[in-house]
């Protein structure tokens, strides 16, 4: 779907707006998923962090999971970017970030504590240097996420030389060192920031950022009824 975002105003006076040309896409379809999947194939492949594979593609049991969105960012009609949001409650604990680092997690959730937990942030290599703004507008749907879902915290598993982007932009503290996740050849840290606290601080320097309620029930709405059916709890005892 088209956001409608505040627009900033550029060094000159003129207003200009990041998401005029984005278009969020919920991918639903085998197609929409395998185009994604094969995203990020190509974006892992450049980065190293994965050794080359016959099918050329990328997934886990999260992509799954009834908790679990995976958006493509498209701008102009191409697939640009794309980022997997998990909304994790007390009754559904299943995501990357408490598969990696339950010890921390796990007795937050007892406490009644709801995540947002963005990962797999991939862009595709022929694109990404055409749009300085795609990190922003692509992370912007696990903000969105957390308007929508009233969460807590908003988590992220991010390689250590990315950090700096997402500590300055998104205030985000880290929880965890960096840890091997299934999969991928280079290690990943916990970061996590408290939404409330950060919200308008954040939304001051990118006004961008800002959705409509209107916006978060059509990426959203469904949200509770899907995760209606039963839950998938994970305990202490399987995490690494």
């Amino acid at each position: 779907m088209k956001s409608a975002s505040a627009p900033m105003t550029a060094p000159s006076g003129r207003t200009w707006d990041p998401m005029d040309r984005v278009d969020y896409r919920l991918a639903v379809t085998p197609e929409e998923r395998e185009e994604i999947f094969r995203l990020r194939y190509r974006a892992y492949l450049r980065e190293g962090a994965i050794e080359p594979s016959a099918d050329e593609q990328v997934s886990d049991h999260f992509d799954d999971a009834p908790n679990t969105w995976i958006f493509g960012v498209y701008i102009d009609g191409e697939l640009y970017s794309s980022i997997r949001i998990s909304v994790v409650t007390p009754e559904w604990r299943t995501s990357p970030s408490v598969h990696l680092f339950g010890d921390v997690l796990l007795p937050m959730l007892d406490k009644g504590m709801v995540f947002i937990d963005s990962t797999r942030f991939v862009a595709d290599p022929r694109y990404a240097g055409r749009c300085p703004e795609l990190p922003y507008v692509t992370v912007r749907l696990g903000s969105t996420a957390g308007v929508h879902f009233n969460a807590d915290y908003g988590l992220a598993l991010i390689r250590p030389e990315h950090q700096a982007f997402y500590r300055r932009v998104f205030l985000q503290e880290v929880w965890g060192e960096p840890r091997l996740h299934p999969g991928l050849s280079k290690p990943v840290g916990l970061l996590a920031t408290h939404l409330p606290t950060v919200r308008e601080k954040v939304l001051a320097r990118y006004p961008f950022l800002r959705s409509s309620a209107f916006e978060r029930r059509m990426l959203f709405g469904s949200g509770q009824r899907k995760m209606a059916r039963a839950p998938v709890l994970v305990s202490a005892s399987t995490q690494p």
